[in-house]
């Protein structure tokens, strides 16, 4: 076997378990509901589901390139992937949901590496004439999976149990693991790497993340005051604080803090957790709208959210196309405002918005994601010198995943802090008699005059609470949309302080199209 065929079924290989960890965040979307009521669970409990995962990604994505010297690529990989099909297995065998978010945690880490290992494999594995057809590969394996992830999700789940989106990674997991260690020979290990990380810096930022989430999550509910909530603010300050210290001042430091100090670097940054808010946010608001106000089940929502994922599929090669012959500030501004107006679109929803009223936010959403991404990754990272390059990217990286991580405990913020001061405002207007208000929760407006209603009876508060409830969840929801939708259109003022960089040689420059 020629070594250029070796090469290329170990990469292809590399490039399905990449899919596997891009897959396994968005395959458990349209399950959300199913898994909530499996484990008895309110939906803030189940978006740690999705958060653990991210923020163990966080932590991994840095360390990618230091286990990579300390093991070698080949060890790397095939150990990240079976350390995922192990977790994956654990996920499925869980019963209550601690023990299924602990490895849920296990499973992003391993993931995490899996992404990076591929996209640095395509310069230092693949022979240059092979490199344009490698990152074809790897990119289009990278945005289908996501595309499928809702519609397998929801037919594992309605077919046979939720159980099944993870064990589904078992068999390919391992043979993926077995390829890598056996046709992947690049590099040797050098295990005195091991001895020049900085694990108090690791342990410091995985505490620093966890005590986030957690005051990100649980303080609210607080009022921000009370023992739990002071406690954890303290402990994420100081752990925060060493994690950063460290991070600066360490000759092998875990993250390289320091890229930060070019000002357009750290608004790319700045973009890319905002790209994650958005991303992750939008998933998970969709997903647990379609599940707990319309009703549907896996498969349904499956189908509904893959508009999202088709589009973004049809469009990447007209944005890859466009990111080469567009000024790149333009095109990051024409990418964001457009998927803004997909969030901001997704305001207006009401108890009965189905795949109709979905549709064409989605499409806007899909339709920008590499328009986000392909132009605002160039402006971040073309700024850095040729070395600095390997580090801006994974910490450009891991802001998108804790972009995502924050936006998902917002959502949750703004879905149990303002449902019920909703429900109250409702319940005043109709007893007021407030037509409006009655069309909103689903009520025969033909009964409300405008004046008081007086007394209710039981029945009557018993068909109309529930209905009230729901409507007042769907008002939630609608700010959590207009939220991240203010957010994505006040990140555009970032742009103009950006440094502006040549325009790409494949395509002509030019000054009108400068933002300033």
């Amino acid at each position: 076997m020629s070594s250029t065929v070796r090469i290329w079924i170990g990469f292809t290989a590399m490039c399905l378990g990449m899919s596997l960890a891009v897959l396994d965040i968005q395959i458990v979307a349209s399950s959300f509901t199913t898994i909530q009521h499996y484990f008895h669970v309110t939906s803030d409990q189940l978006s740690w589901i999705q958060t653990g995962y991210l923020m163990a990604e966080v932590i991994a994505i840095p360390l990618t390139g230091w286990l990579t010297r300390a093991v070698s690529l080949r060890w790397m990989f095939a150990a990240a992937t079976l350390g995922f099909t192990i977790a994956s297995l654990g996920c499925a065998l869980c019963n209550t949901l601690e023990p299924f978010i602990a490895v849920r945690v296990v499973q992003g880490f391993c993931g995490g590496m899996l992404i990076p290992g591929v996209f640095t494999s395509v310069f230092s594995l693949m022979p240059e004439r092979h490199r344009v057809p490698a990152t074809a590969l790897a990119g289009t394996l990278a945005v289908i999976a996501p595309t499928i992830g809702p519609a397998i999700g929801g037919y594992l789940t309605e077919h046979y149990t939720w159980h099944w989106i993870f064990l589904i990674n078992l068999v390919p997991g391992v043979i993926v693991a077995g390829v890598v260690a056996r046709f992947v020979r690049l590099g040797e290990a050098n295990f005195s790497e091991f001895r020049r990380i900085d694990y108090r810096a690791i342990g410091l930022a995985a505490v620093f993340l966890a005590t986030l989430e957690l005051v990100l999550k649980e303080a609210p509910k607080h009022d921000w005051t009370g023992l739990l909530v002071y406690g954890a603010i303290g402990i994420c300050a100081v752990t925060g604080t060493g994690a950063i210290w460290r991070s600066l001042y360490s000759p092998y430091p875990f993250v390289d803090l320091s890229r930060f100090r070019e000002r357009t670097f750290t608004l790319g940054c700045v973009l890319s957790f905002v790209l994650g808010l958005g991303l992750y946010g939008s998933v998970y608001l969709l997903a647990i709208f379609l599940g707990l106000i319309r009703d549907h089940s896996p498969l349904e929502i499956g189908k509904i959210m893959i508009v999202s994922g088709a589009a973004q599929l049809l469009t990447a090669p007209v944005a890859a196309w466009l990111e080469t012959r567009t000024n790149p500030r333009l095109l990051t501004a024409f990418g964001y405002s457009l998927f803004a107006a997909g969030l901001l679109a997704n305001g207006f929803e009401s108890v009965t918005t189905d795949f109709d009223g979905l549709f064409w936010p989605q499409v806007l959403r899909g339709t920008s994601v590499m328009l986000c991404i392909l132009p605002a990754t160039r402006l971040a990272l073309d700024t850095l010198v040729p070395g600095a390059v390997a580090d801006g990217s994974a910490l450009f990286n891991l802001m998108r995943n804790l972009g995502g991580a924050i936006g998902i405990a917002l959502v949750d913020t703004i879905l149990v802090q303002r449902t019920p001061i909703h429900a109250t405002a409702l319940g005043n207007r109709l007893q007021a008699g407030d037509a409006d208000a009655a069309r909103i929760v689903g009520l025969p407006t033909q009964f409300f005059h405008g004046h008081d209603m007086g007394p209710v009876d039981d029945m009557m508060r018993a068909i109309a609470e529930p209905l009230v409830r729901k409507a007042a969840l769907v008002q939630s929801f609608n700010e959590a949309w207009l939220v991240i939708g203010a957010l994505f259109t006040l990140s555009l003022l970032v742009l103009p302080w950006m440094r502006r960089i040549p325009q790409s040689p494949m395509g002509p420059a030019s000054d009108k199209e400068d933002l300033n």
